[in-house]
């Protein structure tokens, strides 16, 4: 007599695992902040700070008009002699406290980095605010050692900087900005992100904790007309701004024969070129995370994806059954891969390019996921038999998109990789070091990645040509841009 055991299936997932927002110090209401204190706008306007995952407010934030910004400026003015007379060693003082602190309030931080902008938490744990107080740290240790920056050379620092941040990445975008200013000498004007304003104004609680001189750091929230006149303002010495290609232009234009040097960081539609040698299932996962880090918002991202014909329904397949795992759903959640769009408005441009690369004759397909019903959402996607004249592999869509071109040659690979207005990154994966080396030499990009992607450090120099921008940030040759060197 036979016996037969009868198994049950087990299907293995993940618990609910929400990160809990109730220790956050969120005020109702935020005020400018300007000259050491947050302030009233003149105007009186308060703008909702909304939640894209839940389309709820999280507190009604100050919106600066012409006068405040001419406040806020004519503080940076005030304050900056005695900020650059400061030693060296003096001011980096400050930046470590800054840093510090960041390190210490880092769990409110990335809560509300989550709960303002969408994305994950573990992402806003484990990359925004580490990076963010690194860079402070970075730049503290650069503040008495400028001229070893530059060579040698005897340096000064320019004075105003008008600084404008986007909403993909706003305190990490912050600290790039306001680290290099601070170690120089000079003093600064920030303007968050219209959508993404709050953690900005929780680092200005931090300069404040850390008592920076007031003056020193001026955050003034507003929307684009703000940003427009910001850099029109007489009084200021210096602008960087991270944003949209369309924007840059138009600063650039502003700024026209006024000789204030210019700091650009813009748009991208960046190649992740995948050879036939490479390790296939480490490159998989590094198209992942180029392309659905932080829900495709990242100007860097691998949003082309260049795959050698000899393996290409290999990888397609494999990053396909990769695709399926991905979960979608509450930025506070810390088993979410992919957490909300920022804005309804970015969601509208991400459906208009998506249907657009439908009815060019891309083929199209979006993992299978349940979508919460309030929020802006959208299901990570893959286009295949994509032509390179098509706009979804010309414009760029900030969001979970990638779109798939092949190539047959190391040369074709690289004509097509350096097809694009833009030149912002690179990913490039190979066994081979000498064609990874060859290949990142002619290719038309700020910043190129070897069997990996989207790895960022405070000692390197982030950039990129063409419509991408000028001018880099990070390491020694982030000082350059806040210097006279003479």
């Amino acid at each position: 007599m036979s016996t037969q055991e009868t198994r049950t299936r087990i299907v293995w997932d993940y618990a609910p695992a929400p990160e809990s927002p109730e220790h956050v110090r969120l005020r109702d209401s935020y005020g400018l902040f300007i000259d050491g204190d947050f302030r009233a706008p003149l105007d009186g306007t308060m703008v909702p700070s909304i939640n894209p995952a839940s389309e709820e407010t999280l507190a009604e934030v100050a919106f600066a008009g012409e006068e405040d910004l001419r406040r806020a400026v004519d503080a940076a003015r005030a304050a900056q002699p005695g900020w650059a007379a400061l030693s060296g060693l003096e001011r980096g003082k400050y930046l470590f406290r800054i840093a510090r602190l960041i390190q210490e309030r880092a769990r409110e931080l990335a809560i509300v980095e989550s709960m303002d902008g969408g994305k994950p938490i573990r992402e806003s744990r484990d990359v925004d605010v580490p990076l963010a107080a690194a860079h402070f740290f970075h730049y503290a240790g650069w503040a008495d050692k400028l001229s070893y920056g530059v060579a040698g050379r005897d340096v000064a620092p320019h004075g105003v900087a008008a600084q404008i941040v986007p909403w993909n990445f706003p305190l990490l975008m912050a600290a790039w900005k306001l680290a290099p200013a601070l170690a120089c000498g000079n003093t600064a004007v920030l303007k968050p992100a219209e959508t993404t304003p709050l953690t900005a104004l929780f680092l200005a609680e931090i300069c404040q904790e850390a008592e920076l001189p007031p003056g020193v750091v001026q955050v003034v929230p507003g929307d684009g007309s703000a940003g427009a006149a910001l850099v029109r303002q007489p009084g200021i010495d210096k602008v960087a701004f991270t944003g949209s290609t369309g924007v840059g232009k138009d600063i650039q234009a502003a700024l026209a024969g006024r000789g204030i040097p210019l700091t650009l960081e813009l748009g991208g539609k960046s190649a992740n070129v995948i050879f036939e040698d490479a390790a296939l299932d480490q490159a998989v996962e590094g198209i992942v995370n180029g392309i659905f880090f932080n829900q495709g918002h990242v100007c860097c991202a691998g949003s082309r994806l260049l795959i050698q014909e000899s393996v290409a329904d290999v990888v397609i397949g494999k990053l396909w059954e990769r695709m399926g795992r991905l979960r979608v759903g509450d930025p506070l959640d810390k088993n979410t891969d992919v957490g909300a769009i920022n804005s309804r408005e970015q969601l509208t441009r991400i459906q208009e390019l998506v249907s657009a690369g439908e009815e060019e004759g891309a083929v199209r397909r979006s993992v299978a996921c349940e979508l919460p019903e309030r929020g802006w959402w959208f299901a990570p996607t893959i286009f295949t038999e994509v032509a390179p004249a098509h706009r979804i592999a010309v414009e760029e869509i900030f969001g979970p998109v990638v779109s798939v071109l092949t190539f047959r040659t190391q040369a074709e690979a690289i004509q097509k990789a350096n097809n694009s207005a833009y030149g912002l990154a690179a990913g490039i994966w190979t066994d081979k070091g000498a064609k990874a080396f060859e290949v990142a030499s002619a290719l038309q990009a700020g910043v190129v990645w070897q069997n990996t992607y989207n790895h960022f450090d405070p000692t390197a120099a982030f950039g990129g040509y063409k419509e991408s921008g000028f001018g880099r940030e990070g390491g020694p040759a982030g000082l350059r841009a806040y210097l006279k060197v003479s």
